[in-house]
C-alpha cells in the first residue's frame, strides 16, 4: 500500500484527492493537512510514502515544504499539485527535490499515476509543463562532469521518459543496475532526482538515442 499525505488549504480539494486515491488500487490516504506546518508535523508522525503538496498554503508554502521535507523526512517523496504552472514555481519545485509537478485539472488518472511514479522513484510532470520549460529551467551544470558512456545512454533514455525497467530492457541490464547508475549520475551532477537529470539532458544536448551496447 502506498501511503499518501495530502497538503492543501482547500477542504474541497483534499476531499476530491482523497476520494480519487482511496479508490485507486494499492493507494491510501493516511493524513491530511490544511497548511505547510501541519503537513510537516504529520509527515514526521505518519511517515507517508508520498506527499501531495499545494504551493499556496498558510504557514509554510508548498515549495518550502518540499525542501524541508527532503531534509527532515527524506523518505517522503513530494509531488507538487497546483493550479499555477508559473515558470518560477516549476523551477523551484524541481530544484527543491519534488518528484513531480502536477496541475490540479490534470485528471484523476494522472493523479494516481503521479503517486505511483513517485513511490517507485520515478517522476511525472503534467503535459502542460512543456519540454521548452524544462530546457529553460534546467540546472546550469557545466559539461565537465565526467559521465561514463553507459551513464550518458541512461540519461538519454531518462530524458525520453523511460522507466528503469524500460531502460534496462533496452540496454540489456537489470532495473537495479539502472538505479545504481542513476544514483551515480545524481551524485556527479548534484541533482536531487531523475526529473532534474532529464532537465540536464535537455539543457546540455544529451537527449539522443542510446547507442547499442557492445557487450550486453
Amino acid at each position: 500500500m502506498i501511503r499518501v499525505l495530502i497538503a492543501d488549504d482547500q477542504e474541497a480539494v483534499r476531499f476530491s484527492f482523497r476520494t480519487i486515491l482511496d479508490a485507486a488500487p494499492g493507494v491510501g490516504v493516511v493524513a491530511e493537512a490544511a497548511d505547510g506546518l501541519s503537513a510537516l508535523a504529520l509527515a514526521r508522525e505518519t511517515r507517508p510514502d508520498v506527499a501531495l503538496v499545494d504551493i499556496r498554503m498558510p504557514g509554510m508554502d508548498g515549495l518550502e515544504l518540499t525542501r524541508v521535507l527532503g531534509e527532515a523526512v527524506p523518505s517522503v517523496r513530494v509531488v507538487v499539485v497546483t493550479t499555477y504552472d508559473l515558470d518560477a514555481y516549476v523551477h523551484t519545485a524541481l530544484r527543491n527535490g519534488a518528484y513531480g509537478f502536477l496541475l490540479k485539472h490534470s485528471g484523476a488518472g494522472l493523479l494516481a499515476e503521479a503517486v505511483r511514479a513517485a513511490a517507485a522513484g520515478d517522476a511525472l510532470i503534467s503535459p502542460e509543463v512543456t519540454v521548452r520549460l524544462l530546457r529553460e529551467l534546467s540546472p546550469r551544470h557545466e559539461t565537465t562532469h565526467r559521465l561514463t558512456d553507459r551513464e550518458l545512454d541512461i540519461v538519454a533514455l531518462v530524458a525520453d521518459g523511460k522507466t528503469n525497467a524500460e531502460i534496462g530492457a533496452e540496454l540489456y541490464i537489470t532495473a537495479g543496475t539502472v538505479k545504481t547508475h542513476l544514483a551515480h549520475v545524481q551524485q556527479k551532477l548534484g541533482v536531487p532526482n531523475r526529473v532534474a537529470i532529464a532537465a540536464w539532458a535537455w539543457e546540455t544536448g544529451h537527449r539522443r538515442p542510446a547507442r547499442p551496447p557492445a557487450n550486453p
